[in-house]
């Protein structure tokens, strides 16, 4: 059905051998610009994301919402019913190319699962109000795709054809001479704020209204108290529970993205032009690593915030690393995504490779544990996703009645949040975020959820506190630009 989409030619250029975090940045806005577009970027650290890559220009558009799929192609649109994992499987299938190109991402779709794509997967009634009326699935097949390795600082270009047409002229004729001046010889890695570059003109302090949750402050109380009960009577062991809020937004979404990129810098930022809608992730947890038969997950649990100095961040530390509460938390999720993996993963090959790692990053900490297993041959990207999505860090345990404990209490969907990000090639590898710190832009509306998993002993006003320095960086980044209108 879509063979005739596979390309047919490949491009790869080095534009610099020599690009630091802010080049790559300058260089992906200006060459996505104008088109739906995904940025991938990898902030802080380079031990902690090596690569940074855009993607652009698609020749594939893909959506879905319950089981219509709207298949968009550069002379027309398909819609048609289906079960949307089996039919991106299929287009995947059928667009990969004879080639292969070396590289994190050389092809395929780019884009976010929404959580409420659970509803297919698990066949869970939809309680929660869908205010946003947005895709479950959206995702692009990109023509053009821009790759920093942040360790080599080279930054490459890769461009696909469908068409049996000779390419353009070189970008190095075109592009490689100006690259430096144009992102203002700046190296300095993302993060590295001394010589950031200043605040982009277009940015021109958004309009920010009062921020409104989908829950007042005692009825989140009252919800985590619920689940207290429900944990009591043995429903479950553990339960996510978040907030929304909702706030006017007219403005730049990129340029806000880029000033959450230059305050928290993480390994899993991603920035996403829909079109109608765009979203803004600050996301440090790995949902699922793909690199050909071994799979790869990273949850997070346990959070303080950091201190004002040293002193204070080692306190914070101690006491995340002796807590009962968080090390429980952390390792009932282990165990689930353990399942989730075993139910696909070659008998003995599902192993904790790592436990209760203490990450810090701009504004708080966390505990960090990695579970990896061993695909068999011939596992689809979609046959993964159905037995690992959505991801057991963002849902609780047992994992079915805790979506239905969430959907029983949570007013509105969550839409990307605690979804995923990332993307799915076409040669058995794949790289996808938990959609946790991120926001979404539609209708002049920004919307931004938080939340923590509650477990026995957790306590309400302790749980609410712990959303707010969830989204401490979005909020003082709101309040700031509410302020210097």
């Amino acid at each position: 059905m879509f063979s005739f989409l596979r390309p047919l030619l490949s491009r790869r250029e080095l534009l610099s051998s020599e690009a630091g975090d802010d080049e790559f940045l300058s260089l992906a806005k200006e060459m996505s610009a104008g088109s739906e577009r995904v940025l991938l970027v990898s902030g802080g650290e380079e031990s902690s994301g090596r690569y940074s890559l855009a993607a652009w220009d698609p020749y594939i558009i893909f959506r879905s919402k319950g089981n219509k799929l709207e298949v968009r192609l550069p002379d027309r649109t398909e819609i048609f019913e289906g079960e949307p994992l089996e039919v991106l499987d299929e287009i995947l299938e059928a667009s990969r190319p004879d080639f292969e190109l070396e590289g994190p991402f050389s092809g395929g779709a780019i884009g976010y699962f929404a959580y409420e794509l659970k509803n297919r997967l698990e066949r869970l009634p939809q309680k929660a109000l869908d205010d946003l009326d947005l895709p479950e699935i959206y995702g692009i097949f990109p023509r053009s795709i821009l790759i920093h390795d942040r360790q080599k600082k080279e930054i490459r270009i890769t461009e696909l054809s469908t068409e049996k047409k000779e390419f353009p002229k070189q970008f190095s004729d075109s592009l490689n001479t100006n690259l430096h001046s144009r992102a203002g010889g700046n190296k300095k890695e993302i993060g590295q704020s001394s010589n950031a570059p200043e605040t982009p003109k277009e940015f021109h302090k958004p309009f920010i209204g009062t921020l409104e949750s989908s829950f007042s402050h005692e009825d989140y109380c009252e919800a985590v108290r619920k689940i207290l009960a429900a944990l009591q009577a043995g429903e479950a062991y553990q339960v996510n529970l978040s907030q929304r809020f909702r706030f006017p937004f007219r403005g730049d979404p990129l340029a806000f993205w880029e000033q959450l990129l230059r305050r928290n810098p993480a390994p899993h930022f991603a920035y996403l032009d829909a079109g109608d809608h765009q979203v803004l992730s600050t996301s440090m947890e790995r949902f699922l690593l793909r690199q050909g038969p071994l799979v790869e997950t990273r949850p997070i649990k346990g959070t303080r915030k950091r201190g004002k100095n040293r002193k204070e961040d080692e306190f914070f530390k101690a006491d995340l690393m002796n807590s009962a509460k968080d090390d429980a938390e952390l390792t009932m999720i282990v165990d689930l995504l353990r399942n989730d993996l075993g139910r696909l993963c070659l008998t003995g090959s599902v192993k904790v490779r790592e436990h209760r790692k203490l990450e810090a990053y701009h504004n708080v900490f966390h505990l960090v544990s990695t579970v990896e297993g061993e695909l068999p041959a011939g596992t689809s990207h979609g046959s993964l996703l159905r037995s690992t999505f959505p991801g057991g860090s963002i849902t609780g345990c047992p994992k079915i009645r805790a979506m239905e404990i969430i959907d029983e209490l949570e007013p509105c969907v969550r839409h990307v949040y605690t979804g995923a990000i990332g993307y799915l090639g076409w040669h058995e590898n794949l790289d996808l975020s938990v959609a946790i710190r991120t926001a979404l832009i539609h209708r002049e509306t920004g919307y931004l959820s938080v939340g923590g998993g509650i477990v026995a002993d957790s306590k309400e006003e302790d749980e609410y506190q712990e959303t707010l320095d969830k989204g401490q960086t979005f909020f003082q980044l709101l309040e700031n630009e509410k302020n210097e209108r």
